[in-house]
């Protein structure tokens, strides 16, 4: 599937870039092209990840032929893990008023909050990856309650062009972030004698974790195993993290028979379904349960958790550090995982037969290749347009920061990934699908397919090659093969 537009507007639009650099100039020169603009002046040498540095932002958007200008008050701070590696760093940015309270403010039409996030996307030679894949997210999963933002299950955000002291630091998108408020998680209460009342529970996977066992950590911290307290971050104790992990302990250390019993009471079944249908499409790697949010409306109520993705940069043919993925991620790769472990490996109450029919659904609708191409195409045009792109590659073409010097390429990689991604993960969830018969699908490329895996030529394993259904592909295969064929 060739991208359609972007040569054909880069070369249409290269003598109207603005090429210059400082704010002031951009901001002169904004028109309807123009992406907004934010401003950070702040001492960009005292900001840390760890503590916040008072400064303030600028942000300059041109709309309904106008130019609409805010200036905050704002903390700053470096945010991510691996990110920070890269010269061009993400922030975390909390608004405040002029006495250093908390201020709520509506940026860019996104949503009213104080506390924002500025991804530098630093490892994405496309700029868009995360943004791109939570849009698509947004589009089929919502959450589980009722909430104020629409039963939004992630975040919104927006490319913008970002600047320090009023110099040009490049391509950024300004989003929301997960937590109480979207998800409408219930306020701790704190008790007239000082004790706390936890209700809501929001969690935050930052490192890798099965779900099925921990190693444990001090309760009385915001971190415990592979986990960050979100909500509520003030109060972490036993109370907080016992919920998680008694939800470890249910996905591993209880019988198969109460398993099967009870896991609707610890899970939202549909939000799994999509969540695995998520990954597998979108060829996300560095999930889970690191870069994933569980959350519990009200612990007291109920303890089923639901799923929110996280930091989707590893996905669509590269890795978390932006390497390409040498081979298309597997389908089985979550079946050691938390209740996948054993609703999909045991096909409880037809998990797979669920799977398969989302999957189908998906991928002809909103994890389509089209809908997938045309997010990518608004965004890339906006960049090419505006010259956003341009002046992002002069800025850190000479850095180890990632970036494409063609953007049309990098467009046409994930395009082209991504059917192909479809097409690999489809030869073996179709499998699962009610009434399916792997021998009314044989032909004479069957047998073929098996030789070269049997030969290591292809060492994908393809669920639609094992004709017998027992797990494994082998010689046995071939002969089953030979016989249709024969009957045929």
């Amino acid at each position: 599937m060739k991208s359609r537009f972007l040569h054909t507007v880069f070369l249409c639009l290269l003598p109207l870039m603005a090429w210059g650099q400082s704010f002031d100039e951009m901001a002169a020169a904004m028109n309807e092209l123009s992406l907004p603009l934010v401003n950070l002046e702040v001492e960009i040498d005292s900001v840390n990840k760890y503590n916040y540095t008072l400064g303030s932002m600028t942000l300059i958007e041109y709309k309904d032929g106008m130019v609409k200008l805010d200036t905050f008050n704002c903390q700053v701070k470096y945010r991510g893990g691996s990110a920070l590696l890269f010269s061009k760093k993400p922030f975390n940015i909390k608004l405040v008023d002029e006495e250093g309270e908390k201020l709520d403010a509506n940026l860019l039409g996104l949503r009213t909050d104080n506390t924002w996030i500025l991804d530098a996307m630093g490892i994405d030679k496309l700029r868009m990856r995360n943004r791109v894949c939570f849009d698509i997210w947004n589009e089929f999963s919502h959450t589980m309650w009722n909430t104020n933002y629409g039963n939004r299950n992630g975040t919104v955000g927006t490319m913008v062009e970002v600047f320090i002291n009023g110099d040009y630091h490049g391509i950024y998108c300004l989003s929301d972030k997960i937590n109480r408020q979207l998800l409408n998680l219930r306020k701790a209460k704190v008790e007239d004698d000082g004790s706390v009342t936890v209700k809501g529970l929001l969690y935050k996977g930052v490192a890798w974790s099965a779900l099925t066992g921990y190693y444990g950590g001090n309760t009385n911290s915001v971190t415990w195993d592979a986990f960050e307290l979100q909500y509520p971050e003030d109060y972490p104790s036993l109370q907080t993290w016992q919920p998680l992990i008694t939800l470890m302990d249910f996905n591993c250390e209880t019988e198969m028979e109460y398993f099967i019993e009870h896991y609707n009471e610890w899970y939202y079944v549909d939000n799994l379904v999509d969540y695995w249908v998520f990954l597998i499409a979108l060829g996300l790697t560095d999930q889970p349960y690191k870069n994933t949010f569980l959350s519990t409306p009200d612990i007291n109520f109920e303890h089923r958790f639901m799923i929110t993705p996280w930091d989707l940069d590893a996905c669509l043919g590269r890795a978390w550090n932006g390497n390409l993925l040498g081979e298309y991620p597997s389908v089985t790769r979550l079946d050691n995982m938390g209740p996948y472990r054993r609703l999909k490996v045991n096909n409880i109450d037809g998990f797979k037969q669920k799977l398969a029919q989302r999957w189908q659904q998906l991928i002809e609708n909103e994890l389509s290749p089209a809908n997938l191409e045309s997010h990518i195409n608004a965004i890339a045009q906006r960049f090419v347009e505006s010259g956003a792109w341009q002046r992002e590659y002069n800025k850190w073409k000479n850095t180890n920061v990632r970036i494409a010097e063609n953007i049309e390429e990098e467009v046409q990689f994930v395009i082209n990934w991504y059917i192909g991604n479809l097409a690999y993960a489809n030869e073996n969830i179709e499998v699962w699908s009610e009434g399916y018969d792997p021998l009314s699908h044989v032909d004479i490329s069957t047998v073929t397919s098996i030789y070269n895996y049997l030969l290591g030529i292809d060492a994908t394993f393809y669920e639609r090659l094992d004709l017998n259904q027992d797990g494994i592909i082998n010689t046995t295969d071939v002969t089953i093969a030979y016989n249709v064929l024969l009957e045929q």
